[in-house]
């Protein structure tokens, strides 16, 4: 089949259970999915009748006598667990190298040049929950101007400050100064950006934060729509993940609401080619935090939202909805976890078929742009056919 429009929601770190390599990153047992559905808030009817309960791996969830989709589990090539490689390889970008981690901090020769830059020096060093380490640090950032630089177990070089000490701009531009310091040995997947407000005792993270990425080291399925003369539309965070490369226009947002408000502004509008959104909250808010119940509600509140979006669907359209890794809210650690995702794929001429089990997120973007005419070569199986 072929579409006109295909957008992407991508929910972020809503994995499906624990991968066959996971005990290689310490997550066997993670699954986000059937952790959140222990709630009583976890309600998604929409989703179950698309068919999520049908794919594999998934006997915990009602199964749709006639599911409204065509469904399958995904499961990751790349050797890693985070956004980046995530988001990248469903574009066609397998990362067959783990990004550098700092399990230890990172080496003084990173800080001393990067102190040198921003004129400022450095707490904390270490891995540290976004949350804990401005409680724990945030007074001496105040008192002191030294930025608090933390990571976590994902690829990450993340850079905190009080809005009223460091300006959100001059926060950024440090960010920007940290991305050109990290190449080469020291290429972290992302440098991130997170102010914070408020007094000791209840400083609270601000909704300005901002990704540094690494620019992808090929041409994506992106790339290749985009040179075919079709729209490439971002929302959220994808822009960041992806440093623009591809994109051709860049909606910021916030948070789920607003990301769930521009997906049905722009599903308004007349473009032809692929809409590509982020669906930061359930990762950002609740997954890192070990929040199930949130966690479970902010996914209710996606399913309530779903039918307005599918509703709206014209002919030509086609929607993929899936995820970039797990995030198990009630596991021990706060950390990403290695998990496959699902993938729910709808339009008015999909058929609901089970596709099972398929290697490579990269099936995505292949995917997208099969469907949308183009042809793109990468790890991960084409499934416009099965539709």
């Amino acid at each position: 089949m072929k579409a006109k429009r295909v957008f992407i929601i991508v929910l972020d770190s809503v994995g499906i259970g624990y991968a066959p390599d996971a005990a290689d990153f310490g997550d066997l047992g993670a699954d986000t999915m059937r952790r959140i559905s222990t709630s009583d808030k976890f309600n998604i009817p929409n989703l179950i009748g698309m068919g999520l309960g049908n794919i594999d791996g998934i006997d915990y969830l009602p199964k749709a006598e006639k599911p409204t989709a065509a469904v399958c589990r995904l499961r990751e090539l790349s050797r890693g667990k985070d956004t980046t490689t995530g988001h990248w390889e469903m574009m066609g970008i397998v990362s067959e190298k783990p990004m550098p981690t700092y399990p230890d901090g990172f080496p003084a020769e990173i800080l001393d040049e990067f102190s040198r830059r921003t004129g400022r020096g450095v707490l904390c060093n270490k891995p540290y929950s976004g949350t804990d380490v401005i409680r724990d640090y945030g007074k001496a950032h105040v008192d002191s101007g030294d930025l608090i630089v933390y990571t976590s177990a994902d690829s990450v070089f993340q850079i905190a400050a009080h809005e009223e000490i460091v300006p959100v701009e001059q926060l950024y531009e440090y960010c920007r100064i940290a991305r050109e310091i990290l190449q080469g040995d020291h290429a972290v997947g992302r440098v991130i950006a997170r102010p914070f407000v408020g007094t000791e005792g209840a400083y609270k993270r601000t909704e300005n934060r901002h990704d540094y990425s690494l620019t992808p080291p090929k041409a994506t399925a992106m790339d290749a729509i985009g040179d075919a003369g079709l729209d490439v539309i971002s929302i959220g965070k994808i822009y960041d993940i992806f440093s623009g490369a591809g994109i051709k226009k860049s909606l910021p947002t916030h948070n789920n609401t607003e990301g769930m408000a521009t997906l049905l502004e722009v599903q308004k509008t007349d473009f032809n080619g692929l809409c590509f959104a982020n669906l930061v909250d359930f990762d950002m808010l609740y997954g890192h935090r070990q929040d199930i119940d949130g966690y479970a509600n902010a996914l209710s509140a996606f399913d309530a939202w779903l039918p307005e979006f599918v509703g709206n669907m014209a002919d030509g359209d086609l929607l993929m909805i899936t995820a970039d890794h797990g995030c198990d809210p009630g596991d021990s650690s706060t950390d990403h976890t290695r998990e496959q995702v699902p993938l729910i794929i709808c339009g008015k001429e999909v058929s609901p078929v089970n596709m099972g089990t398929v290697l490579g997120f990269g099936t995505i973007g292949k995917t997208a742009a099969e469907l949308l005419g183009v042809t793109y070569e990468s790890e991960g199986e084409a499934l416009a056919d099965k539709l």
